[in-house]
């Protein structure tokens, strides 16, 4: 089952892409446990939470949203990551670092598509995303940009 959104308008930008936010889900600021999401196409695969900017929403909003529908979890946005281009599905995604500090039991898309989440260390999370090349480019991002070296 597709999540389709019945008020939802999507974005471009002004080269024509879909603008897009995700954020890296983290237990604390080591960095070390990443969360990720049930993909809402295929139950046995695992993604980043993130979708579609909507009009008007700056995209550290969307972030935020999609944390909370796809994952629930609420928490801190913290720094920017990178914009990463796709371009066979012709959407540019803004990525942050985001720290969670609730866990809800209950959430959007858990009920509405059965999602589900899990921890996963950085080495296991390049494993589980080896299906997604662009989201396997997020975390190489992230590692080439030490948190000592980020202002």
């Amino acid at each position: 089952m597709v999540k389709e959104k019945p008020n939802s308008i999507r974005t471009y930008d002004k080269e024509g892409f879909r603008r897009r936010a995700a954020c890296l889900c983290f237990k604390d600021d080591a960095e070390k446990e990443i969360l990720l999401v049930t993909s809402s196409k295929d139950r046995e695969k695992w993604v980043v939470p993130g979708g579609g900017v909507e009009p008007l929403e700056d995209p550290r909003n969307t972030a935020e949203r999609e944390a909370l529908e796809e994952a629930g979890v609420r928490g801190n946005l913290g720094r920017h990551i990178g914009m990463f281009e796709n371009i066979e599905k012709n959407h540019r995604t803004t990525v942050y670092v985001f720290l969670v500090t609730e866990l809800m039991d209950d959430w959007e898309d858990k009920r509405a598509m059965g999602r589900t989440r899990e921890w996963f260390t950085i080495a296991d999370a390049h494993a589980k995303l080896s299906h997604k090349p662009i989201q396997l480019h997020y975390l190489r991002e992230l590692l080439e940009k030490p948190l000592d070296m980020v202002t």
